[in-house]
């Protein structure tokens, strides 16, 4: 397992901020972020060459990948809130793989890689993050269509998904992974149209519980694609939040909790 740490600072500005808030469709932030919108800033920006057919960073990037050719899915993570993540300052990540396990699935030989990532603001940690990647073989079957069918029942809004909507995310994030933003290649993956970015699905999530909570953890539990819709959910839990996304035919596709 890969030891190295990856270190990023750079000075927070409002820009990222206010492209995410426009892209997602809720009022700018203020001063203070809000949970996970860390994700427009402190990205690693790899040279072109660097990079994989499917625009993974090939080298030099986080996680190492633990194979050649595997294909890499994001499944889900938490996040913790020890403090306020501002505007106008200076933060920095690090970020470093915590664990990787190999697994037998039901497509094939399957590797699993959490990545642990810490973001400081002054001298205080503000944020910890656990992101979990699953990598596979690409000869394996693309995950199906189906997936659970019990959402949140709360709190409802309809997200209208389109290619220019993923395009956009990709570019915010600096995700040059095809499979979002180019159909030809992603039907030529298997898959049956441009997928829905996880984060993406996250991060609507986590709006629509706002402003509760500061732990957050969440999953993918379905692939979401481009002609299917999304509907982002958030109901209460006791002390906490149970979000969901779902398709139009009420298909879950990520579950989370915010407490």
């Amino acid at each position: 397992m890969s030891t190295e740490v990856h270190e990023v600072t750079e000075l927070i500005t409002p820009g990222p901020a206010q492209a995410l808030a426009g892209l997602l469709g809720v009022p700018a932030a203020g001063e203070e972020l809000p949970l996970l919108w860390h994700w427009v800033y402190l990205l690693d920006r790899p040279p072109q060459d660097a990079l994989r057919p499917d625009g993974h960073q090939a080298r030099g990037g986080m996680p190492v990948p633990p194979g050649p050719g595997l294909r890499r899915m994001f499944a889900g993570g938490r996040v913790w809130r020890h403090g306020v993540l501002r505007i106008g300052s200076e933060a920095t990540r690090r970020t470093w793989q915590a664990s990787s396990a190999r697994k037998q699935g039901r497509s094939g030989p399957l590797v699993f890689v959490t990545v642990r990532t810490e973001v400081s603001q002054g001298s205080q940690v503000v944020i910890t993050e656990e992101q979990d990647l699953v990598y596979r073989e690409p000869g394996a079957d693309n995950p199906a269509r189906s997936g659970p069918s019990v959402a949140a029942a709360g709190r409802d809004r309809s997200v209208t998904v389109d290619p220019v909507l993923l395009f956009r995310f990709s570019a915010l994030t600096y995700n040059a992974h095809r499979i979002h933003y180019d159909r030809e290649y992603a039907r030529g993956e298997g898959y049956p149209g441009l997928v829905v970015h996880g984060p993406l699905q996250a991060l609507l999530m986590a709006g629509q519980a706002r402003p509760v909570g500061s732990e957050y953890s969440y999953r993918l539990v379905a692939p979401l694609y481009e002609d299917q819709g999304m509907i982002v959910s958030a109901a209460p839990d006791g002390d906490a939040v149970r979000v969901s996304c779902r398709d139009t035919t009420d298909r879950v596709t990520a579950v989370g909790l915010i407490s």
